[in-house]
């Protein structure tokens, strides 16, 4: 009789302070930063980013993991998107979060598929209703009337913002300090941007 296979699944630590994102160019920061200026009580602590795995793994542990980030994002090419609509969440609490969706949302559910399956404890993105939902936060409203009348006045005044997403960022904080992007993987297997 041959030895049995005793792997099994790790729970591995997971952080508040730590998530991977996908950022939009610094450059194209400056339309949704006057947006959340005024919006959103997150702004000093959060850039502007699309969330693909949040909490994710402690930041002492990012050397380590990056491989398995890197091997997820090396099947994926980088794409187009274009954040040209507003939309709303409805919370439990009756908050709602405004938000920028970007078209088409297909290539951010295929990315976070790919670097989800490398790390399936870091699922909390995905157990949405909807399931995993591409956003790009902007704001808070107290209600579905104050989030309809916001979105709708936003988009009458907003300019398409289109770009390509070509690497995604693991992102880690200090205690109560701003998110800062701790390390860079690109998107295809290429070199850091």
């Amino acid at each position: 009789m041959g030895p049995r296979n005793t792997t099994h699944r790790v729970t591995q630590k997971k952080s508040h302070h730590s998530a991977l994102v996908a950022i939009p160019p610094e450059e194209l920061w400056e339309p949704i930063q006057a947006i959340r200026r005024i919006h959103d009580r997150h702004i000093d602590r959060w850039m502007p980013h699309v969330t693909l795995l949040y909490p994710f793994r402690p930041k002492e542990e990012y050397d380590g993991e990056v491989r398995g980030v890197e091997a997820a994002c090396a099947g994926v090419r980088p794409f187009r998107i274009t954040l040209a609509e507003f939309r709303w969440f409805r919370h439990g609490t009756g908050s709602a979060t405004i938000w920028l969706h970007p078209e088409p949302p297909d290539p951010f559910k295929d990315l976070q598929i790919a670097v989800g399956e490398r790390f399936p404890d870091c699922d909390e993105v995905r157990q949405h209703p909807e399931g995993f939902v591409p956003h790009l936060s902007v704001g808070q409203a107290r209600g579905d009337e104050e989030a309809r009348l916001l979105s709708r006045g936003l988009q009458a005044k907003w300019q398409a913002l289109p770009f390509e997403v070509a690497e995604v960022a693991l992102i880690a904080r200090d205690g109560d300090g701003p998110f800062r992007v701790e390390r860079v993987v690109p998107l295809g297997g290429g070199s850091p941007g």
